[in-house]
């Protein structure tokens, strides 16, 4: 399984805002949304809540993989891509009831496993 590579893990660590999780519906219709209930679960997976997802839960649910697009304080951007597991119970599901806040819902998490790692145009992965 792949990892963030350290400069990006490092960088993640420094995020500003929200991030933009990007999805596809099987017909290949893209829906991007932002992202504020988000945590990097481990090296090589990223967990974002599902408070109210609608068209991307249907998405992850029908097998869309997605991509993760956030930026450093000091502006620099990365991509995160890869497939996505949907968690309503269990470890990942666990963590992240942990650390979404109390008054948004929770109903699931969405953990996307890094495959490939962008900063701007250059593929770090």
């Amino acid at each position: 399984m792949a990892k963030l590579p350290e400069k990006v893990s490092k960088a993640w660590e420094n995020h500003e805002g929200p991030i933009i999780l990007a999805t596809v519906d099987k017909a290949g219709h893209p829906n991007a949304i932002y992202a504020t209930c988000v945590s990097k679960f481990s090296e090589d997976i990223i967990v974002i809540a599902n408070n109210y997802f609608s068209k991307t839960l249907e998405n992850i649910l029908s097998g869309s993989k997605g991509t993760i697009l956030f930026i450093t304080k000091e502006g620099t951007s990365y991509q995160i891509k890869g497939s996505i597991e949907y968690h309503k119970e269990g470890v990942i599901f666990d963590d992240m009831k942990k650390w979404n806040p109390k008054n948004h819902p929770g109903h699931g998490a969405a953990a996307l496993k890094v495959e490939e790692v962008y900063k701007g145009a250059e593929k770090l992965l």
